[in-house]
Formats: C-alpha cells, sequence, structure tokens
C-alpha cells in the first residue's frame, strides 16, 4: 500500500564475514512497504541473512555472522531519508510511512468527496481530515464492542 506518487520503500541488508579463511558475504533485499502493511515490524536479520546462503542457525558459522555487524544500502523510496551512515533508524521509518498512510488516506477523501486534488495546499483542512481520521482509528475498538 503505497501513498500516492510515492517510490517503493526498499532496502539491501548485508553481513560480511570469515569463516574458515573463506569471505562470506549474504545479502537481501527487503520491501518495506509489504513488511508494513504485513507486522510492521523489523525482522530479525541474522536468520532472514542465514536463510539467504542457507546457513543453518545453529551452525559456528552463523555464530560468527552474528558477530559482525548488519549494514544497509540500495535504499530507495523514503526509505532513504532514515539511513544514517550505513544504519537504518526503523522506527523512524515506520512513524513516517504511518504518517504518509493517512495522508494518501485522507487526500483520497479530499479529492473524492470534495474534488480537491492538492491538499496540502489547504492545511487546516488536511489537520481537520487527519485529526478525524485519526480520532475514528481511536474509537474503532469502542465501536465494535457494542
Amino acid at each position: 500500500m503505497l501513498a500516492n506518487n510515492q517510490a517503493k520503500n526498499q532496502i539491501t541488508v548485508s553481513v560480511e564475514f570469515h569463516f574458515k579463511g573463506e569471505k562470506i558475504t549474504a545479502s537481501v533485499e527487503l520491501d518495506l512497504d509489504l513488511l508494513m502493511a504485513t507486522n510492521q515490524e523489523f525482522p530479525n536479520l541474522y536468520p532472514l541473512l542465514a536463510s539467504s546462503i542457507e546457513l543453518d542457525v545453529h551452525s559456528y558459522e552463523y555464530e560468527m555472522m552474528q558477530a559482525e555487524q548488519v549494514t544497509f544500502s540500495g535504499v530507495k523510496g523514503g526509505a532513504i531519508d532514515h539511513l544514517v551512515g550505513d544504519q537504518f533508524d526503523f522506527e523512524a521509518f515506520k512513524n513516517s510511512w504511518k504518517k504518509n498512510q493517512v495522508l494518501s488516506t485522507v487526500s483520497d477523501i479530499a479529492d473524492r468527496h470534495m474534488n480537491i486534488k492538492q491538499l496540502d495546499q489547504q492545511p487546516e483542512l488536511r489537520a481537520a481530515l487527519v485529526e478525524a481520521y485519526n480520532q475514528g482509528v481511536k474509537n474503532q475498538n469502542s465501536l465494535l464492542t457494542r
């Protein structure tokens, strides 16, 4: 679920380590939009990286891999704003992603019901719609129990 005109959020996660004199590199590309749309938690990266190179998580090689720091690269979309050096601030990305989803939703509502194509040019209306949306989310559980 992407906000209108927003690039897909992706990031490459890698780790490099040595085992028995051999340099081993594991790398996976994460679709952050899919991650957010499904469980909204950042996965434990070492098992994911181990799986990408068919490495047993109960092996000494895996322990060696865990001794090395995971790096992030190949960032695409709005996720690039949350890469600090070679580390990724997932919590900041998650907050930004959620905010963009709300803005996309209320922009679609403004367009559909009021024919407003550029909601960002009407900050008071945007703020009112965001507040209404947030109140709806906040009260959703109480409405479902009635």
